[in-house]
């Protein structure tokens, strides 16, 4: 029977992609919990030969090192707030989300998690305040109440309704699974799942019924009215499948380190195996046995038709196994590199494509302008908080951009003779100076110019 805390058929759909994320993100103690999903077990091999082999097998840790190695190239450099940024917001991206981190460190989490799943959210929240106490905006401000944000993992996000409105889509409704920790008697604590419910203007929260017949039952556990007639949910997608949909981009990369981690294993055991010289004897009378050892001698009466000696292995299947598992780390190479490719049909020479640590047109700096976009989005809703117009725009300085900001002499000054010339009118000589990060590039042009012209007058003393 259906509930509260039923999932979404989306989001089911998606499970499976982000539990194999998790798997390969969790490292090799992770998945070595996790068993037979990721690690079957061979046809006749006992249970405690299984753990054994188990318990000695290493992951290559290729995705996860490709997540952090992107998420390196966007972030080369810290993240930057327009000139038009309200000074509360700039404040309080000192602590985004009130528990001490900063914008360019929430950033950074933020794009990871939706690196690694195809999508991620965040949550604009306001504390709850007491009407009756709080009046007015300065009395916010007294009492320190103030926006924040929140990232939601997607699995948290349970399930959603949305309708059409203005040409877009928007959220209707909004389920989070969340776990609490709470005190109990004396020093312990208690962990209770519960499931927040978000409308436009209220929010529910409900939790497993305590103390009736069946546990498993939902009941209400508070509820509030809130001031926004929307949901404040921002989601970031690094590959879409439509609307709160997505699917890891790195997945084939995935894939590919999961077949490494079950390859390697094997490998291990064959030279285990190979490593150890079987001890072959013939000749011998039915019942008779030998024992072998330093102390020991071994008598035999017919040296033609006894005797005693090691068999080792070939070595053959080990060299197949190894280049198997060379083949399966350049494929992972060629699959984590993906998002540096351009998919355009213009041609490059070798040297150039080598020299190129990000192009402009790949997908990973396209990544890099949704996630301004969603952050300028987060920035806004926490604007409309404190009643502010604005909430101002985000620079993420990629490493496409820090590599650009050496200063490029010829063509400023191919511009300035150009604007000296009468060639090109004050604006576009602007537009052209922001091109090369000599002017802020998130600056209005038009603000720039009139700063330009209307130069306070400086006097200098006789």
């Amino acid at each position: 029977m259906p509930d509260i805390s039923t999932p979404n058929l989306d989001y089911n759909d998606m499970l499976d992609a982000w539990d194999l994320n998790d798997a390969l993100m969790g490292g090799t103690f992770y998945i070595r919990q996790l068993g037979e999903i990721y690690m079957p077990r061979w046809i006749n091999e006992e249970k405690e030969d299984y753990l054994r082999r188990l318990a000695i097998s290493t992951l290559l840790p290729a995705y996860e090192e490709t997540i952090k190695q992107n998420c390196g190239r966007v972030f080369a450099d810290v993240v930057q707030l327009s000139e038009n940024t309200p000074e509360r917001i700039v404040e309080y991206s000192k602590n985004i989300d009130l528990v001490g981190n900063r914008l360019d460190v929430w950033a950074q989490e933020f794009f990871s998690l939706g690196l690694q799943y195809g999508l991620v959210h965040a949550l604009v929240d306001h504390p709850r305040i007491d009407k009756a106490v709080v009046r007015t905006r300065a009395d916010e401000i007294a009492a320190g109440a103030r926006p924040y944000v929140t990232i939601l993992n997607p699995k948290q996000v349970i399930g959603w309704k949305s309708k059409p409105l203005n040409g877009r889509m928007v959220l209707t409704e909004l389920r989070i699974r969340e776990v609490v920790v709470i005190d109990v008697e004396s020093f312990g604590q208690k962990k209770i799942e519960q499931i927040r419910y978000i409308l436009p203007g209220k929010v529910e929260i409900w939790r497993k019924g305590v103390g009736v017949e069946d546990k498993n039952v939902w009941l209400l556990h508070e509820a509030w009215e809130t001031s926004r007639q929307d949901i404040p949910l921002v989601t970031f997608y690094t590959k879409s499948t439509g609307f709160m949909r997505g699917k890891p981009p790195l997945l084939e990369l995935a894939h590919l380190n999961i077949k490494h981690w079950q390859s390697q294993s094997e490998q291990d055991n064959i030279l285990h195996v190979a490593r150890v010289p079987l001890l072959v004897t013939f000749g011998l009378a039915e019942g008779e046995t030998l024992k072998i050892g330093a102390s020991s001698a071994t008598n035999f009466t017919d040296r033609e038709q006894q005797g005693v000696e090691y068999v080792e292995h070939t070595g053959s299947a080990i060299g197949a196994g190894q280049t198997s598992l060379d083949t399966l780390e350049d494929q992972m190479r060629m699959a984590g590199a993906k998002l540096l490719r351009a998919e355009n049909t213009s041609t490059k020479s070798v040297d150039q494509t080598e020299q190129e640590t990000m192009q402009e047109n790949s997908p990973l700096f396209t990544m890099a302008n949704s996630l301004e976009d969603a952050l300028d989005n987060i920035l806004q809703i926490m604007a409309e908080y404190i009643g502010e117009r604005d909430g101002g725009n985000v620079d993420v300085r990629t490493e496409l951009d820090v590599a650009d900001q050496s200063f490029n002499a010829p063509s400023a000054l191919a511009i300035q003779s150009l604007r000296q010339g009468g060639d090109i009118r004050p604006i576009d000589a602007v537009r052209a100076y922001q091109r090369l990060k000599i002017i802020d590039p998130d600056a209005t042009p038009e603000n720039v110019l009139d700063e330009l012209q209307n130069l306070p007058v400086v006097l200098s003393g006789g």
